[in-house]
């Protein structure tokens, strides 16, 4: 028997061919087809004694999405040079291809900015109010989602997708693309196979999560791998994972699942390397406190440099109470941590690997001391 909605779907691409009406530009006409279609999907089901759809809201909103996707957005998405897309109110869409931004001539309005990011979020279980003006969400694809609404936007809705590019999602994709030397990766990939810590570093859009993608495709096949993100962004695939997502809070304010407790749960669920997507609160105590029970870990970290990252990393455990001391958690990731990897991006919006440093177990005035494996000639 067919999906109520593949049913409902069809007759909705009927009516509005008929009307010569294209649902990326008229979403509220699509949106009136939809309901009117699933009333009386309902009322032949309940003719015939057949069981009929509880939610039909819910059915409408499925409904439109397999009937236009994404609308207007919908060719951005499946164009794979493109890596990110995002929106400024109705009038300013923007892409960046590799690594560099162009303006797109595309105007939307109110409704259909709306209207994206409602089907957007539609099987997300997220939502984007007046009570919560901010949502992370990930697409079905892989692809992470950022909205912003009026409320706390000047001039209309903020929309941020950032694309998920298989391509870029091992280490030999990121040889080929020059992201990096053969000797590097297999630097790299000798590193993740024997269990050591990594931990990835760089300023935004640097490529910090796709390479972090391809160290853990590195070992996946034979590491059981969890991971604790804010959002699902990683996408790694592997025989023995757990990848897990935090959870904002209800209106009533509860049910709020933070970083910090996807670390402290991802440790009892047996992991051969703990990976958080990105650290930068208070949960790096708890990765620091794993790393040095023996679990193999990995993570991004926003920096500026190789060292900026473990200094950024030994600062950030303070914020989790007064009673964490400095002098125990330089130590502690100096003996821990194996390598720090540095991306950066050139002007022209090339990624690179620009640096690998790798701790020496060795603290100084509380400094961490490194030596050099790996430093990239500067880009002409």
């Amino acid at each position: 028997m067919s999906h109520p909605a593949s049913v409902v779907a069809d007759r909705v691409r009927q009516r509005l061919r008929a009307d010569r009406t294209d649902p990326s530009i008229d979403p509220v006409e699509a949106r009136r087809v939809a309901q009117a279609e699933v009333r009386r999907h309902n009322d032949l089901a309940l003719s015939r004694g057949e069981a009929m759809v509880d939610d039909e809201i819910a059915l409408v909103r499925e409904v439109l999405a397999s009937v236009h996707g994404y609308g207007p957005l919908q060719p951005l998405l499946e164009d794979a040079e493109i890596e990110e897309i995002w929106i400024n109110g109705t009038e300013q869409v923007h892409v960046a291809r590799g690594g560099v931004t162009e303006r797109i001539p595309m105007r939307l309005t109110d409704a259909v900015v709306r209207d994206l990011v409602e089907r957007m979020l539609q099987s997300t279980g997220r939502r984007v109010d007046i009570s919560q003006p901010f949502v992370d969400a990930s697409l079905p694809d892989g692809s992470r989602l950022h909205v912003a609404i009026a409320d706390v936007v000047r001039g209309g809705w903020a929309v941020n997708i950032r694309k998920f590019l298989p391509r870029y999602r091992t280490l030999e994709a990121l040889v080929q693309q020059g992201a990096m030397s053969a000797e590097v990766a297999e630097t790299l990939r000798g590193a993740m196979r024997e269990e050591q810590s990594v931990l990835v570093s760089g300023a935004t859009h640097a490529g910090k999560t796709t390479l972090l993608g391809a160290l853990l495709a590195s070992c996946a096949s034979t590491q059981r791998i969890i991971t604790a993100e804010e959002t699902f962004e990683l996408a790694v695939e592997g025989p023995d994972l757990v990848a897990l997502q935090g959870r904002q809070a209800s209106l009533e304010g509860t049910g709020e699942i933070t970083l910090r407790r996807l670390v402290k749960e991802a440790l009892r669920m047996r992991p051969d390397r703990l990976v958080i997507g990105e650290v930068r609160d208070a949960e790096a105590l708890d990765l620091v406190l794993a790393l040095n029970t023996g679990v193999p870990g990995a993570a991004t970290i926003h920096a500026n440099s190789a060292a900026e990252a473990l200094e950024k990393l030994s600062i950030l455990p303070l914020l989790a109470g007064r009673n964490i001391d400095r002098s125990f958690i330089a130590p502690a990731i100096a003996s821990s941590v194996s390598l720090v990897v540095h991306c950066a991006r050139d002007a022209d919006g090339r990624r690179r690997i620009v640096e690998v440093l790798a701790p020496t177990g060795e603290v100084v005035e509380g400094r961490i001391i490194t030596r050099v494996v790996h430093r990239a000639e500067a880009a002409t």
